[in-house]
């Protein structure tokens, strides 16, 4: 039988101050402070960090003690199963769920075990839609943060389900930023072929693969995918030779940097 827990008088931190403390990834004793557990949707376009930063706040909990469960989908396999892993190295083993599985059961099945102080969900644009409502069950009934991250939409411009239903259903919704090559800010997302045209159909759901994704203003998104524009190579490393999206330039001249 689910145990419903009602939340005890908090420690007096306003609602700023609570988000703040989430957006910055600082873990503070959720299950003890009034109206702080909440259901969280950090949404980009790729190559935005959201798996970095879903690892950082990771690690702050445990550096303080505490027990955060991080959930990543079966899907999400591109590193083995059940490994949350950035594109800048930093992983993380992670429980990893199928498409129809019930996750409040699955928290529930790990509170047996240890308490659980945050649920840190990655690709969260691959929940179903029943699985966010679990979600905010945990949150509503056992007074635990759910923090998700994913992409907003695909590479058509249209919402993931998972990303939809956490749009309509999250308590806060958090962007994380990203630049297009225009300077502008990214909020799109283009996957292209070897010679750097948008494709326009496909599966939905395409596991690894990055760099045939380009993360583009609207603007570029629509010149690229409808007007034919042929996605910007910038050479960041002096090497005409070399013909590379934006995200590998830009992966590539980190690593000559980190040298």
């Amino acid at each position: 039988m689910r145990q419903i827990l009602t939340e005890p008088a908090g420690y007096g931190w306003s609602e700023i101050d609570q988000n703040e403390l989430f957006t910055l990834g600082v873990p503070v004793p959720i299950a003890y402070a009034a109206g702080m557990a909440k259901l969280y949707f950090y949404y980009s376009t790729m190559n935005a960090g959201k798996t970095t930063t879903l690892l950082q706040s990771a690690w702050n909990y445990r550096e303080r003690g505490m027990h955060p469960l991080i959930l990543t989908p079966v899907i999400n396999n591109r590193e083995g199963e059940g490994v949350v892993e950035s594109r800048i190295g930093l992983s993380t083993p992670a429980y990893a769920f199928a498409a129809d599985e019930d996750l409040l059961e699955v928290v529930e099945h790990q509170l047996e075990r240890q308490n659980i102080h945050c649920v840190l969900v990655d690709e969260a644009q691959f929940l179903s839609e029943q699985q966010v409502r679990q979600l905010s069950d945990v949150v509503d009934d056992y007074a635990i943060p759910v923090l998700t991250y994913g992409l907003r939409t695909d590479f058509k411009g249209e919402l993931f389900p998972g990303s939809q239903a956490l749009l309509a259903w999250a308590d806060n919704l958090i962007e994380l930023k990203t630049i297009c090559h225009t300077g502008k800010k990214a909020t799109m997302v283009v996957r292209v072929d070897a010679d750097g045209y948008a494709i326009k159909q496909g599966a939905q759901v395409e596991i690894g693969g990055n760099e045939r994704y380009v993360s583009v203003s609207r603007k570029e998104f629509k010149a690229i995918l409808y007007g034919g524009k042929k996605v910007k190579v910038i050479d960041l490393l002096g090497n005409p030779q070399q013909s590379r999206t934006v995200a590998e330039a830009a992966d590539e001249r980190q690593a000559e940097l980190i040298k």
